[in-house]
């Protein structure tokens, strides 16, 4: 039988849909592209926004056109948070939350037999260990991404990730350390530690991402180890201190920033200032000018006023970031945000991510002419491509092999 996947949403989707269809390929299906005719379409889908939600639907849509008699399943986080919203669509067969990913197989295998339409979604916040983390690994390109955390401790009051994706569950330090062993024996100088929430990698073992770096620092053979999201209140003064001083830490720091105005990020209970997020961000950069800074910024949250937008606005105009995420605000379910009264206009919200993009094109070109000339090391990805470690995408021929890391001049 022949099975198709599509993914949507964040990397640990990525991961997920990765284990999923191995187990399939295992079991002797064929997999097939998602724009080719299929007996099984499987939608990864996401919920962070509204938008996500209604791109999952319109792939579980395309399936079904695609083939009217194709087994349609859904899953992911929008499976996990409304799964009877997903039930409820003429289009979808079966349901999958992401508290049973891992028996995918057998769920499908037994709707091909009884035909019983259903949501098989669990309690995640049971979830007590993250499953099946030495068995996926995920390559962009060339770039070896590695999922050492999954789960989020924190329920800011816009964020439905901790009820799609449960609390934080670790990989074990020792599991860890193995793979990017492996991965430094495979020929890869590169690796990218991945996780809902990296800062928080240890909370559930006793250990932290301090202590992983230090071990992971002395695995021969890796020149690069980057680090994916992180919340600057979970960076403690050891970590900031290693990442602005360790030549093989990746200068490249997502911290997501979410808003400008204090009085915002204290109703978003982010649980930092604006003077806190420009300390971490003056002592990376006091150190290794040539760090690439991005973030995430969320408009139109509740209340958000003309004057909290211009305060945001200022604030992230002053600071040197690479580059900028854009998101207008939406209510999610089970959030505190979704009750709040004083919900911003539509209209309103697209002129303000109009005006951050626009600050964002200027960002980025701000970023390239300041590293003109400049001397770094690059990533080869293949087919004349190189990413550089502070995450500016080169187009260069070179004679070494995937996953090599080079010294380019830009």
């Amino acid at each position: 039988m022949r099975v198709s996947f599509y993914t949507l949403g964040c990397r640990m989707n990525q991961f997920d849909t990765d284990l999923m269809r191995s187990k399939f390929i295992e079991s002797g299906y064929e997999v097939v592209s998602f724009e080719e005719l299929a007996d099984i379409y499987i939608v990864n889908t996401c919920t962070v926004t509204t938008g996500g939600d209604r791109s999952s639907r319109q792939a579980l849509y395309q399936a079904k056109r695609r083939n009217p008699k194709a087994v349609v399943v859904a899953t992911g986080c929008y499976a996990q948070v409304k799964p009877q919203e997903l039930t409820s669509l003429n289009e979808v067969d079966l349901v999958v939350g992401n508290t049973h990913k891992s028996e995918i197989l057998k769920l499908v295998e037994e709707f091909l037999e009884k035909k019983n339409k259903k949501a098989v979604v669990g309690e995640i916040f049971r979830q007590n260990e993250l499953k099946n983390f030495d068995t996926v690994l995920y390559f962009e390109e060339s770039r070896p991404f590695l999922k050492v955390q999954e789960g989020c401790n924190k329920f800011c009051t816009f964020c439905v990730i901790p009820f799609a994706r449960g609390k934080v569950r670790s990989a074990p330090k020792e599991k860890v350390i193995e793979q990017v062993k492996l991965l430094a024996d495979r020929g890869f100088e590169e690796v990218v530690l991945s996780g809902t929430q990296l800062s928080q990698y240890g909370w559930d073992i006793d250990s932290s991402l301090h202590e992983l770096l230090l071990d992971l620092l002395k695995v021969e053979g890796i020149k690069l180890i980057r680090l994916s999201s992180m919340h600057i209140k979970e960076l403690s003064k050891e970590l900031i201190e290693l990442i602005a001083t360790e030549d093989r830490i990746a200068p490249h720091f997502h911290l997501s920033l979410q808003s400008g105005s204090d009085r915002i990020l204290a109703l978003m209970e982010r649980g930092y200032t604006r003077e806190d997020y420009l300390r971490v961000v003056n002592l990376i950069l006091e150190s290794r000018s040539e760090s690439a800074i991005g973030t995430d910024i969320i408009v139109g949250f509740p209340t958000e006023s003309d004057k909290d937008f211009e305060d945001t606005y200022r604030f992230v105009e002053e600071l040197p970031f690479a580059y900028l995420h854009v998101f207008p605000y939406s209510d999610r379910p089970f959030t505190k945000a979704s009750k709040l009264k004083g919900k911003v206009q539509e209209r309103v919200k697209k002129e303000r991510v109009r005006a951050l993009n626009k600050l964002d094109s200027e960002k980025r070109t701000e970023f390239y002419r300041k590293n003109l000339g400049r001397k770094l090391r690059a990533t080869v990805l293949g087919n004349g491509k190189l990413l550089t470690e502070n995450y500016i995408s080169v187009e260069r021929s070179t004679y070494a092999p995937p996953g090599r890391v080079v010294e380019v001049t830009l």
